[in-house]
């Protein structure tokens, strides 16, 4: 128990670097305890980064000053009096799945080493004379392995130094003078390096495969790419054709509507003004009727006699003919004749018939040019010239449309999709546009510059205004909102996050973070390896290194790819999916000083 109690001491005491006992122990912020040299040469070697605890990751700005703690110091040195010795950490001892020293006694520590010599096993202090004495210079070691006994003779006790060509087995010298007597026998290393060779061509030419399989990924990667994108502009084009047609139907239709109307003005007019005067004839005769009555129920004849010489004879021009008016009826050609859309639109010019453009829209010949009097004769045909026109326009659209479907038909399936070796940068750059990042975004420990185009990150806060919309941590978002197709580069460093996101993305907290959520997505950059995030779900990327890394958006397909950019252009991720709002791009700057993120000008 007194010796668990002491090895326990010893551990308490030991610097989580080194695994030795403590020197010159130093306590950081955290409240762990370390070398001072270890801790040092620890920060020292990772000066791009902030500093941080090894243990619990806790970082610390700015740079701690290092101050012996004298009280550790004294409780080693007294350790140090009672003569114990700081006991190898619990992963330095073998596990099941380990070799073990073959020196060690008791509880053995893990072999850093295997002699084919000796056929044993030596963790790193056993193994100090084989690195110190000239006997053992001869000696081959090789990482340590559990299949030593594989080398000795089962036979003989004896090394396998030779190997067998005729049997194709290793053997020991005995074996090759008795029973491999006569056989094609070299020795172990010889046939070693022959086979190497071999090794090394097969190797290559497996390489070779390897990056010939890749290149035709590559392409056809490139292909699917260049189809979606030729599909897009002609979905695009032809919606723009189609909108345009609608147009000038629209447009057409609505100077028939008008001419009509300015038409039925005119005419009605003429006929309220005929209307008018017939009222009046109506009200005089009414009038002259009022006065023959009341000189027929006059009794006194000397007064009938004397009153009727004054009463004024009856008009000649009084309104006898008959006024017929038929009512403004519809074709039935237009409104039982449906007209149906074709999927096609061809080439020609949409003209509109002459019936309608070139002769002016009237009722009758007999109503147009002379004054209407109360003893014409009016007639009101039906409309069917204004029906006729617009029916032989229809029909006119719907051969065209019927007509040239079956050429559009055949165009779309031989849709000329012009394929280049490598994906073309130029191809992009018809797409590029400038982004300028929002100072009222930015975390306070970044700083903007090159016009909002740039962002730094520094190891002191800058003194920003509050605003609603800055982040909590170390990222930025665009001014522009993006729709439609965008492409543009961001030259990075190690540690930054190249994103996507919409606006109205939470600013605090883990869901504010940039692929940490479903509002925004995220291409994590490293020297290394790359690593996509969206939903808080990562996805680990493949891929050449790259400091500039391009991002081609289109919007209303729901298309976002990266790419790494240098000589040519390689595809890192693509995703397909909706997006419902507006997109803003974005950067976020991991944890160190002077790291930062430029969005070129590509123009």
């Amino acid at each position: 128990m007194a010796q668990k109690g002491d090895q326990l001491d010893q551990e308490s005491f030991s610097c989580s670097i080194c695994l030795e006992v403590l020197k010159d122990p130093v306590t950081i912020p955290c409240g762990h305890s370390y070398c001072m040299n270890c801790i040092k040469t620890h920060w020292d070697e990772g000066e791009k980064k902030l500093p941080s605890c090894p243990q619990c990751r806790e970082t610390f700005i700015p740079r701690p000053a290092l101050v012996k703690n004298t009280m550790f110091a004294a409780l080693v040195e007294q350790l140090k009096k009672t003569g114990l010795q700081a006991a190898p950490a619990d992963h330095c001892y073998a596990g099941p799945e380990d070799v073990a020293c073959d020196v060690c006694s008791g509880r053995k520590l893990k072999a850093v080493k295997s002699c084919l010599v000796c056929l044993a096993s030596y963790c790193q202090k056993h193994l100090q004379p084989h690195r110190d004495s000239s006997t053992f210079k001869h000696h081959q070691l090789v990482d340590p392995s559990k299949n030593l006994q594989d080398n000795i003779c089962p036979r003989h006790g004896d090394l396998r130094k030779m190997f067998c060509r005729t049997d194709q087995k290793c053997i020991c010298y005995l074996c090759s003078v008795e029973e491999h007597k006569g056989h094609d026998t070299v020795s172990a290393a010889a046939e070693r390096a022959e086979r190497q060779r071999e090794v090394v061509v097969r190797r290559q030419q497996i390489q070779q495969e390897i990056q010939d399989r890749e290149k035709d990924v590559k392409l056809l990667q490139q292909e699917v790419e260049a189809i979606n994108q030729s599909a897009d502009g002609t979905v695009e084009d032809s919606e723009e054709m189609f909108t345009e047609l609608i147009s000038l139907l629209q447009k057409r239709s609505s100077e028939v509507k008008q001419q009509v109307r300015s038409q039925q003005e005119i005419e009605v007019r003429r006929v309220r003004e005929l209307e008018e005067k017939l009222q009046q004839e109506i009200r005089d005769l009414k009038r002259r009727d009022a006065e023959m009555k009341q000189l027929s129920d006059t009794e006194d004849h000397n007064q009938f006699l004397h009153s009727w010489p004054s009463l004024p004879p009856l008009s000649e021009s009084t309104h006898s003919s008959s006024i017929s008016i038929r009512p403004l009826t519809h074709s039935s050609s237009i409104s039982n004749r449906p007209l149906t859309h074709s999927s096609s639109i061809s080439n020609r010019p949409l003209t509109h018939s002459s019936s309608i453009s070139n002769r002016p829209l009237t009722h009758s010949s007999s109503i147009s040019n002379r004054p209407l009097t109360h003893s014409s004769s009016i007639s009101n045909p039906p409309a069917s010239d204004v029906t006729a026109a617009v029916s032989e326009v229809r029909g006119r659209l719907q051969d065209i449309l019927r007509d040239t479907w079956k050429n559009v038909s055949l165009a779309v399936t031989e849709v000329d999709v012009l394929l280049s070796e490598t994906e073309s940068r130029a191809g992009f750059l018809k797409y590029s546009c400038e982004i300028t990042l929002d100072p009222n975004t930015v975390h306070t420990w970044l700083l903007l510059s090159e016009e909002n185009r740039k962002v730094t990150f520094l190891d002191q806060r800058q003194s920003y205004s509050d605003h609603p919309d800055r982040f909590k941590y170390p990222q930025v978002l665009s001014r522009e909102s993006l729709t439609g197709r965008h492409y543009w580069e961001v030259e990075t460093a190690d540690g930054v996050s190249v994103a996507v996101s919409y606006k109205n993305i939470s600013r605090s907290g883990n869901e504010s973070l940039f692929g940490y959520n479903d509002k925004s997505w995220s291409l994590y950059c490293s020297s290394d390896s790359y690593m996509f995030r969206y939903n808080n779900i990562q996805t680990s990327i493949s891929g050449p290194w790259s400091s500039r890394i391009g991002v081609y958006l289109d919007h209303r397909a729901g298309v976002l790819s990266f790419y790494s950019v240098s000589g040519t252009m390689t595809l890192l991720h693509r995703v397909q999916t909706s997006f419902t709002e507006p997109l803003r791009a974005g950067v976020r700057i991991y944890l160190n000083p002077g790291r930062s993120a430029e969005f070129c000008k590509l123009k």
